[in-house]
Parts: structure tokens; sequence; C-alpha cells
């Protein structure tokens, strides 16, 4: 959801707990607000937490990772899928992140970030074949 969406959201619910409950409504309206944003912080944590327990910049298939992303897509949904930090990868373009995920196989799967979204990745085959 748009954040500007889900703040007009939360002033229209202390409004209308307002006016049709008086104080006692904004207090109701303010504490679901708060629950929703400490469901939104819970999750955050929960996403950084699995993130923490696995080595930086590893995946388990960069393809199947590759086949998962579309432009747009978030950080936060980003580190679901990958379930690790990527590398930082040096950038030249102020703004533009570029992060790498590599997988056993020794391929690797390089995204750039443009305002915390996915803007554009690259999947960098491993030099290796596999051995008969």
């Amino acid at each position: 959801m748009n954040r500007w969406i889900g703040w007009l959201l939360a002033v229209a619910a202390m409004v209308a707990g307002g006016v049709f409950f008086g104080w006692k409504g904004v207090i109701l309206a303010l504490t679901g607000v708060v629950f929703w944003l400490l469901l939104q912080f819970s999750q955050l944590m929960r996403v950084m937490r699995a993130a923490n327990e696995s080595p930086l910049g590893h995946v388990d298939s960069a393809l199947m990772l590759q086949s998962r992303l579309r432009p747009g897509l978030p950080l936060l949904e980003l580190l679901k899928l990958t379930r690790s930090l990527g590398e930082k990868c040096p950038s030249d373009e102020a703004g533009l992140a570029r992060y790498r995920w590599t997988d056993p196989g020794g391929d690797a799967l390089e995204i750039e970030l443009r305002d915390s979204r996915v803007a554009r990745w690259e999947l960098r085959r491993g030099s290796a074949g596999p051995k008969v």
C-alpha cells in the first residue's frame, strides 16, 4: 500500500472516531493505528532475523530467484525471497544501489535498486559447467 494512503486512512479513522464517539473514538482509532504499526514492525523484524541467519549474499538458486523478480518489487519483498542480505556492488549512478546474490553453483544475480525498489537485474552464469 502507498505510504500516503496509509496515513490518510489513519487520520480518517481518528476523525471519524472523534465525530461519532468523541474522545473515546479518537483513542480507539489511535489504538488501532498503533496496533497496525506494531504488526508492520514485527513483520520487518521477522524478515531481518531470517536474513541475519544466512550468509551474506547467499541464495539457494539464483535462477529461481530471477524467475520471481519483477520491476518495482519492494526491498522487503526481495529480502523475503532471498532470506539473505546481498553483497554490495560498486555503482556508477547516484541513487542506484547494486547488490549481488550467489548460489552454490557459481551463478550470481546482480540486482539494481532505485528508491528501495527493484529496477533491473542481471543473471551471470557460473563458468564451470556440471561435472560428469
